[in-house]
């Protein structure tokens, strides 16, 4: 008798299922702080100070020219590169706030937030086997794009003595023959590090010396805090060979809107715009009009943003010191990250039992990579009674590991 069965899940014809997946990407781990908002989630008393998020809304203009465009009918596709209009406001943007000249005809694209540019800069760039030089700790979607990409990422220890800025020995050290790109994520997550003009010249004189291409997301270019960033590509020589990313979740708190662009060297922004337009055709139409209004009329709204980060950022390094955790004083982006070594605990130790036991959400610092161990990743873009609780809560964990170990 002739029966029909149906494949048990996860196998097809007696092959598992994982078997068709790519081996590549069967050895990337999943996100290390995915794991972490997972434990947390459903539960309504935990603090979250994971989250690289503005706890802001949207400003109200934004959001309307957003509806508005769309009671209008603008559903449409764009150009693959943009609209003109946003390209233009993008532009006199740079040139304005950073100092850098981009021409919004054939140097600039808009994309689906700052990670898309960051894919399509690697995807344009990388050959088998290329060398991708990352500062670390950093943010940790680029040793994965990389490797999806086919390139090797090479990490690059900073330090907690160095303010974890990159260093230009640092750098040299770790060029070999194959290093083709440098990413460079400055103001830094998870860090707060920046970078001087000081700083940035000697890295620059590093890059033309080995001929690198420099992929520079500035997504947090915005939030400085007593001194103005310093664009990479503002530096003398650095303009074509660097690929400024940058985008409008954070400093305009449109995280959900997924809007970022791409600016660079033509040849360079037509290979990525050739990707861009055979994977995703354009950014959102409406996404862009939104970006287009925070762009031209919404930077005040952005500095009142920047207002409250700083008070927050006093707020929560005055706190972890007090709590008997080492921190250096972050000059940009929105995050703490303070020592735990002398607790005795690792960071993923550490993080777990502040969520655990005492209802504190943030993120172990060994997931962003090499120096990461031994830190814990904390977001400030949370209220002032919210980060006041928290504070209190790390305090009494740091407190009950001083008794455990006495």
């Amino acid at each position: 008798m002739i029966t029909n069965q149906t494949p048990s899940a996860g196998e097809q014809g007696g092959r598992s299922m994982g078997s068709y997946l790519s081996p590549l990407v069967q050895q990337i781990q999943p996100s290390g702080i995915r794991k972490f908002f997972d434990l947390a989630a459903g539960s309504k008393d935990i603090i979250s100070l994971g989250v690289g998020e503005p706890d802001f809304k949207t400003p109200w203009h934004v959001r309307e020219a957003c509806v508005y465009s769309l009671e209008r009918g603008f559903t449409g596709y764009t150009s693959n590169a943009g609209m003109p209009e946003l390209r233009e406001a993008i532009a006199s943007y740079l040139h304005r706030r950073f100092s850098v000249d981009y021409n919004p005809a054939n140097e600039i694209i808009a994309t689906v937030g700052g990670s898309e540019a960051i894919d399509l800069a690697l995807r344009a760039l990388i050959a088998p086997g290329d060398e991708i030089l990352i500062p670390e700790p950093c943010y940790i979607s680029y040793s994965p794009i990389t490797s999806i990409g086919g390139g090797v990422p090479v990490g690059i220890e900073t330090f907690g003595a160095d303010e974890f800025k990159l260093t230009a020995a640092a750098l040299e050290a770790a060029v070999t023959p194959r290093s083709k790109v440098l990413i460079l994520c400055y103001p830094s997550n998870p860090t707060g590090a920046i970078m001087t003009r000081e700083d940035w010249e000697p890295i620059a004189k590093v890059v033309e010396k080995h001929d690198l291409i420099v992929i520079s997301d500035e997504i947090y270019a915005e939030l400085t805090y007593g001194s103005n960033h310093i664009s990479f590509a503002s530096l003398s020589g650095m303009r074509d060979r660097t690929i400024l990313v940058s985008g409008f979740s954070k400093a305009f708190a449109m995280t959900g809107w997924r809007m970022g662009y791409a600016c660079g060297h033509p040849e360079l922004i037509a290979a990525m715009l050739k990707i861009h337009q055979y994977t995703v055709m354009c950014a959102p139409s409406m996404g862009q009009v939104a970006a287009l209004e925070a762009l031209t009329n919404g930077l005040e709204e952005k500095d009142r943003m920047v207002d409250s980060y700083n008070q927050r950022r006093r707020l929560i390094v005055k706190g972890l010191r007090e709590a008997g955790l080492e921190c250096h004083e972050p000059q940009g982006a929105f995050y703490a990250f303070p020592s735990i070594a002398a607790t005795g605990l690792s960071s993923d130790e550490f993080a777990r039992r502040l969520l655990l036991e005492y209802r504190v959400a943030a993120v172990p610092g060994n997931v962003f990579g090499l120096g990461g161990e031994g830190y814990l990743r904390c977001s400030y873009a949370t209220s002032v009674a919210q980060l006041n609780e928290a504070l209190e809560r790390i305090g009494s964990l740091v407190e009950q590991l001083r008794i455990e170990g006495a």
